[in-house]
């Protein structure tokens, strides 16, 4: 009972959309119909600018966080429930039962997530993201390379097994979601950091 209730907590946590939320605050719009049609905080960067992307950055991680802490309590520190509740605050990102299941690709939420799991782990993970998003400028690409190396750090760094292999479900999810970013990729068509072609009024 206690896993049922932690996992859904956990979904309903990760549907609230930042983005969309701040969007609207902010410029009086609905971010999925500008820039990149996405509810996150690369697309928030874009068409908003870096103090609103960075906000819905930290917040959309700190929702996979506060899902696992919430579910850590519940269950009385069940380790599958904790690694499943950061899944379903992805899930919950990705497609939000308030906003019309249209929301984000969840990487952001898969920062917080990783944190929750294994600190060194997301630490060797961004900062090689980092390197190569500050090499190509390419978000997307940064945000596979963090979630392909993930469930393999996490494999080395963890003493729970349901770890690195909750977390290729977050592989699963990411490589999904950025299916489009990876067409783009080869083709030589991504958008690169810094393109503010679609800003709005509001910048």
């Amino acid at each position: 009972m206690g896993f049922a209730i932690a996992v859904i907590l956990s979904y309903l946590i990760g549907s609230i959309s930042f983005s969309y939320l701040i969007a609207k605050r902010l410029a009086g719009i609905d971010i999925r119909s500008h820039g990149s049609g996405n509810a996150g905080a690369t697309n928030t960067l874009r068409v908003l600018g870096k103090g609103p992307g960075i906000v819905v950055l930290v917040l959309d991680a700190l929702k996979g966080l506060a899902a696992m802490g919430i579910a850590h309590w519940i269950t009385g520190g069940d380790p599958v429930a904790y690694a499943f509740a950061g899944i379903f605050a992805i899930v919950g990102h990705n497609w939000p039962i308030f906003f019309g299941f249209r929301g984000g690709k969840g990487i952001a939420t898969t920062l917080g997530v990783a944190l929750g799991l294994s600190p060194l782990a997301f630490l060797i993970a961004a900062v090689i993201t980092v390197i190569v998003i500050a090499i190509t400028r390419y978000v997307s690409l940064g945000s596979l390379v963090f979630v392909t190396l993930l469930p393999v750090l996490l494999w080395f760094l963890t003493d729970h097994p349901i770890y690195p292999l909750v977390s290729l479900l977050i592989t699963v999810f990411a490589y999904i979601r950025h299916s489009s970013n990876i067409v783009n990729l080869v083709q030589g068509k991504e958008r690169k950091l810094g393109d503010k072609s679609q800003r709005t009024p509001l910048q």
